[in-house]
């Protein structure tokens, strides 16, 4: 039988699948499709890295890994859903919960001393940050706003802030000092096994790590944060925002880059409070409170510390006496330097530009805000667009030509595959990466706190991704833009290689450009000016940034793209777009019964995988269930049965009513095949002369507060009474199901 892997992740996403995969399984069964789940939620992939310590009944298999494995197989169709990408404070809040449901699981260990602490430490490790992307993502990254997303927002543009000349808005960017500035690159000329050793001064080695296999071609990247500058540049920046009166805000991306920048983080927040730590500093160390995990975690941590009370009226102080800090949420008091991954650069940056290049300030008000970015790779992208909104006013969502995107991601690539490789330095000396031969092909003088990093890029993502990126261009017939600069050492043999392999394709009439990505932004922002498409094909961290950044712009959303993933071994892997307000849609189900998620992304991904499946199989209903869901998902945006934002609309729940009955309709019409015909029509009929009861059941559970059982993890018997309140369409689905 054909098989779909859906993954069960978390949040919003996982709610709107308790209502969603009934409808996927009853119309997969009926072109001989079967639907499977396998659990990575930040919960599972907990619960699977302690098994010695659950019960049978507690234990659970290691999905993350079966799907790794399954996605390096020609057969693999799976569908991925947006997943909590951990931090720290994160890790601890589900460690806590799964506790309190009856898991023996052991403490995040803050500083492990013993071997069974340094074990615990190390499974931990495994679960935080991005740990289930660089394991899926075997191929690289198309991923496009589907003509239907793109007509309806010209159609029914979303709303977007006036600009105007005199914007204080600015990034602040290092550019000296940083990992951009610090960089060093090699490609490999033969398969071989590298070491990272730091070398102290005094001529003391420390293996930081060993056994590091790389292969023939691949590019390896070594830099460092110099932490002495990150702190006079953060000091300047906080005297900067009180002098031009704007809000102070960090942007980072301390989920994904999960060793790197919590510990950015926490030099931003020692910055911003400089007396409280010059009188506290030791004494919160000594609790074990770190700034890495940001003011809300040391807030409610010294609570317990004799000083407590002079602590927070420390930070008072601080807050007082220093610029005006962006907030997360302002009626809550909960700042921008509260937690680490509360303001994420790709999510929060967008947002800053489409509110008139605002922020929101602890008065409840929009105002123009300092951005923080202390690595310059890649920062220069949002300061061209805040300029170009600056000259040339908001961007128009009716007009606007489209940014669509080639990743490079296969196999860990580039900065997101560096976790393991990334050390914050314990003293002055040296750190090296060393070959087999002891031969030394990276090399950095380093002080104590310096962070220091190793990047890995093998030849063949790179080869496959310069395919695709000539596959689109020539299906689209729009310029192909290369945004890499020749002025940074990873990205110069990038640049030979992309000249390398573009002569292995027919480029004949085709555009294709390689530009450093400030000048690759300002003639995607020129174009887009002009309605005119761009393809950027960037690096994996740009393509996170990028993927957000014009989706947001053009349709208000990065959640409903189409994100396809070719494997490189011919399967293929659907993302179903961001997930960066679900813990506020988690929060509002739970407060009054309403989940706005917005499922588009999975509609889409869901046709998507239909389509390869049928492709790869030869299955002809699977393209019929393919060509009809697409259909029925133009009428879903023509009779806009989104989400509404507010009780008494339409929520998750009746988006998905709504789709099935679009989906059953089509089904119905299509005249393939007659078998299939008939056996929707019924299904249609049923659905359409129910449709205010449905609606009326869906509906007569909202304002009031609803119980799933867990944040992170769910009970599923809870959670799918909440998701599916309606007796009337659960029944059709069953029907459906038995008719086949």
């Amino acid at each position: 039988m054909a098989k779909i892997i859906y993954t069960h992740t978390d949040e919003a996403p996982l709610l709107a699948t308790y209502s969603f995969l009934p409808i996927i399984e009853a119309y997969a069964s009926t072109a001989g499709v079967d639907v499977e789940t396998r659990d990575i939620s930040l919960a599972g992939r907990i619960i699977a890295q302690f098994p010695e310590r659950l019960t049978a009944e507690q234990r659970i298999d290691d999905a993350l890994a079966e799907l790794g494995e399954l996605a390096t197989q020609p057969e693999a169709n799976i569908i991925k859903l947006p997943n909590i990408s951990a931090s720290i404070p994160q890790l601890k809040a589900a460690v806590k919960e799964l506790q309190e449901q009856g898991y023996d699981l052991p403490a995040y260990p803050e500083n492990p001393q013993t071997d069974e602490d340094k074990e615990v430490r190390a499974k931990y490790d495994k679960v935080k940050g991005s740990a289930v992307n660089p394991v899926l993502r075997e191929g690289n990254s198309d991923r496009r706003a589907p003509a239907s997303v793109k007509n309806y927002a010209k159609a029914h543009p979303h709303r977007m802030g006036a600009w105007t000349a005199d914007s204080k808005t600015n990034v602040a960017t290092m550019g000296q000092g940083d990992f951009f500035s610090n960089e060093t690159s090699v490609v490999l000329p033969a398969d071989d096994t590298l070491t990272i050793t730091h070398v102290g001064t005094d001529g003391t080695e420390t293996v930081l790590k060993s056994g590091i296999p790389v292969l023939a071609g691949e590019v390896v990247d070594g830099t460092f944060m110099d932490v002495a500058a990150l702190r006079r540049f953060l000091v300047e920046q906080v005297a900067r925002a009180k002098a031009d009166d704007v809000l102070f805000s960090a942007h980072l991306k301390a989920t994904m880059m999960k060793v790197s920048d919590p510990i950015i983080f926490g030099h931003v927040v020692q910055a911003f409070f400089p007396t409280l730590f010059e009188q506290y500093g030791e004494q919160l160390a000594a609790a074990g409170i770190s700034p890495n995990d940001g003011l809300g975690a040391l807030l409610g941590a010294v609570e317990q510390l004799p000083d407590g009370e002079a602590i927070k009226a420390a930070v008072q102080q601080g807050l007082a006496d220093g610029p005006k800090l962006a907030m997360v949420d302002s009626d809550k008091g909960i700042t921008n330097l509260h937690v680490p991954s509360d303001v994420i650069i790709d999510a929060s940056m967008p947002a800053m530009i489409r509110t008139s290049g605002h922020m929101w300030g602890p008065d409840g008000e929009e105002a123009d805000t300092l951005a923080v970015i202390p690595d310059s790779s890649y920062a220069g992208v949002y300061q061209t667009v805040l300029d170009d909104c600056r000259a040339n006013g908001a961007f128009d969502p009716s007009t606007m030509g489209s940014v669509p995107n080639v990743g490079l991601m296969a196999k860990a690539a580039e900065e997101y595959g560096s976790h393991d490789k990334t050390f914050e330095v314990p003293s002055a000396g040296t750190v090296q990466v060393t070959n087999a031969a002891g031969d030394v092909l990276l090399s950095h003088d380093v002080q104590p706190g310096d962070i220091w990093r190793a990047c890995q890029t093998k030849d063949a993502p790179i080869r496959d991704w310069v395919k695709l990126a000539v596959t689109r261009a020539r299906a689209t017939g729009v310029p192909a833009v290369f945004w890499l600069d020749e002025n940074r050492a990873h990205d110069a043999n990038l640049i030979a290689k992309v000249k390398e392999y573009l002569p292995e394709h027919d480029t004949e009439g085709l555009t294709i450009e390689i530009m450093a990505p400030a000048e690759a932004t300002a003639y995607s922002l020129e174009r887009i000016r002009k309605g005119e498409d761009t393809i950027s094909v960037t690096g994996n961290v740009l393509r996170d940034y990028n993927t957000d950044l014009f989706p947001i712009l053009e349709l208000g959303t990065s959640a409903k793209m189409l994100s396809v993933v070719p494997l490189m071994n011919g399967g293929g892997l659907f993302e179903t777009g961001a997930g960066g307000s679900a813990p506020k849609h988690v929060q509002q189900l739970v407060r009054e019964n309403y989940l706005r998620w917005d499922s588009l992304g999975e509609f889409f991904a869901l046709a998507a995988s239909f389509e390869h499946l049928a492709t790869t199989t030869g299955n002809a209903r699977a393209q019929i269930l393919a060509d009809t869901l697409d259909r029925a998902t133009g009428t879903f945006l023509n009779e806009d049965k989104s989400p509404t934002r507010r009780v008494g609309g339409i929520d998750n729940r009746g988006s998905h009513f709504y789709l099935a009955l679009y989906w059953a309709q089509e089904l119905a019409q299509q005249t393939q095949d007659a078998e299939l015909a008939a056996a929707f029509a019924q299904v249609a009929e049923t659905l359409a002369g129910n449709e205010q009861k449905i609606v009326d059941e869906l509906n007569a559970v909202q304002g009031s507060p609803a119980d799933i059982g867990g944040y992170f993890r769910p009970d599923p018997v809870k959670a799918d009474a909440v998701m599916r309140p309606s007796g009337t369409l659960n029944d059709a689905l069953t029907v459906l199901s038995d008719a086949i």
